[in-house]
């Protein structure tokens, strides 16, 4: 059985030879063919950013199923002309019209958007599963939260961008506006989802976007577009791009882009964030994780073990907010939740994505596979013991058995790394204070889990905890109005809430003299 749990959403994206190519019918505005220690600072990542041909210069849009590693379809790259046609055409309808809409006419426009994903919801959801093997039964979830998020904004815009008076100063006031063409470069693991986080605020905001999605989900790319069109946005409101890393630095190099946001690797945050930089543009990155769980003393183990498998596993573990790490606070209750833990992955249903009992689908690619059998291969060669799982499962399509890794040392590169799969790395401390600093051992600081039957405790222990986002005896709580986002190297900048919407805006102070 698949607790109920298992439907809640959470947050918060190859290797073939390429056929016979199709140009994709773009529709209007559509794309721009027409429209304890220190950790240490440099170790490999296995965030979706490397699994879609990050290191490479010239990449390939490619439809792969990942529950066959048949090859379905490629899409060509786009011309520089095309790239920077959709460029002009995108700050043309900023600079002449859409800066100067109402806010309720944009937000329209975004809330028709939603109610058109849910008229599709069939449409969309398998495009989730085709693509990037997402579970069927959990692509439901992805299309309704992402509808949330467009009618959150829609609902809620007007408010967020309403002048401000300023505390002291009666004949001042602060003003809300646009600041031109965001470039968006987005993964494949949530493949609506990561999109909406930028498109929903930013257009009601009065921004247009630009948008890079993932090499290996093209068609949700395409059809996320149409949804605008489809909603009556002008050409140039959102703009898809199938383009190369290199035409990405031209882009972020022109002065018409005025702000860059990418969820990535930290080797894309870095690139894109230096380039950002030495432009003199706002940039916002949110960089991945390595999400720990601190399991303390007073934690009913029953609820903590159900959270942790659904934390782990869901979306095949392939979340940047997924539990990374499970950090137990007493040795005998160590024991006792490892045993647990090893029972509950032997009962998880590792199949097809479509089939409505399947618990944990493909992994997005062969090369996403293969990193984590690498990195498995390597922390067992370095001491690590494999409780269970492991391998690769028989079968064509790219499967990994669910795995628990105990026994991990500070110098075991998998102490280091951000494993991005269902592929769990288990700690038994003596004391709390050892699991929080076990937890802060990380370059990282996305997001973190307590749990504690104390609730004043957790909270108490989640202040001591360096990471953007804390949940409390939950592993997943989405909504459109918490904000998403981390600290050291999972990034900087915020999504979601009033504070993603205020990401890409020219908060303007006007004085009136006396």
């Amino acid at each position: 059985m698949i607790p109920t749990a298992w439907n809640r959403p959470p947050r918060c994206g190859c290797a073939a030879h390429r056929t016979g190519s199709s140009r994709p019918s773009t529709g209007r505005g559509s794309t721009a063919t027409r429209s304890s220690s220190a950790p240490r600072t440099s170790v490999r990542s296995t965030h979706p950013y490397h699994h879609t041909g990050e290191s490479e210069h010239t990449m390939t849009f490619q439809t792969i199923n990942p529950a066959t590693g048949e090859l379905v379809k490629d899409f060509p790259l786009q011309s520089d002309d095309e790239v920077f046609a959709g460029l002009d055409t995108a700050d043309r309808l900023y600079r002449e019209d859409w800066k100067f809409r109402p806010v309720a006419e944009r937000a329209r426009i975004v809330a028709r958007a939603a109610e058109i994903l849910r008229e599709k919801r069939d449409e969309y959801v398998e495009y989730l599963t085709l693509e990037m093997g997402k579970v069927t039964r959990l692509g439901y979830f992805e299309v309704d939260l992402v509808a949330d998020i467009l009618d959150y904004y829609a609902e809620h815009g007007e408010k967020f961008l309403a002048e401000q008076s300023l505390p002291g100063e009666p004949d001042a006031k602060l003003i809300s506006e646009p600041i031109g063409v965001i470039l968006a470069i987005e993964p494949w693991n949530f493949p609506y989802y990561q999109l909406a986080r930028v498109a929903a605020s930013q257009l009601v905001a009065g921004n247009v976007v630009l948008m890079k999605h993932a090499e290996s989900v093209p068609q949700c790319a395409l059809a996320f577009a149409r949804l605008f069109e489809e909603a009556g946005a002008p050409e140039g409101a959102y703009t898809n791009l199938f383009c190369s890393i290199d035409q990405i630095a031209k882009l972020v190099d022109d002065f018409r882009v005025r702000g860059v946001t990418l969820t990535g690797s930290e080797r894309a945050g870095t690139s894109v964030g230096e380039r950002a930089g030495r432009n003199l543009k706002k940039a916002v990155l949110e960089l991945g994780g390595s999400d720990p769980a601190l399991i303390l003393e007073g934690a009913p183990l029953d609820h903590a073990v159900e959270q942790v498998v659904m934390g782990r596993t869901y979306n095949s573990g392939q979340g940047c907010v997924n539990i990374k790490r499970v950090i137990v606070v007493g040795k005998e209750r160590g024991e006792q939740m490892l045993a647990a833990l090893e029972d509950r992955f032997a009962e998880i249903k590792v199949g097809d994505p479509k089939d409505e009992d399947t618990q944990v689908g493909p992994l997005s690619s062969e090369r996403a596979l293969e990193g984590l059998l690498r990195q498995i291969q390597e922390a067992k060669d370095a001491g690590a013991r494999i409780v269970h799982g492991g391998n690769r499962v028989d079968r064509p399509g790219f499967y990994l058995e669910p795995t628990i890794i105990t026994d991990i040392t500070e110098d075991n590169p998998l102490y280091h790394e951000e494993a991005f799969g269902p592929v769990l790395s288990f700690y038994v401390v003596d004391s709390e204070d050892e699991a929080i600093r076990l937890a802060n051992a990380t370059r990282f600081g996305l997001g973190s889990y307590v749990f504690d039957a104390d609730v004043d405790h957790a909270q108490q222990v989640a202040a001591r905890i360096e990471a953007g986002m804390v949940y409390i005896n939950t592993c997943f709580a989405d909504s459109p109005s918490l904000p998403f986002g981390g600290v050291k190297n999972s990034g900087f900048g915020r999504e979601l809430a009033e504070l993603g919407i205020g990401e890409f805006l020219n908060r303007k102070m006007v004085k009136i003299a006396q």
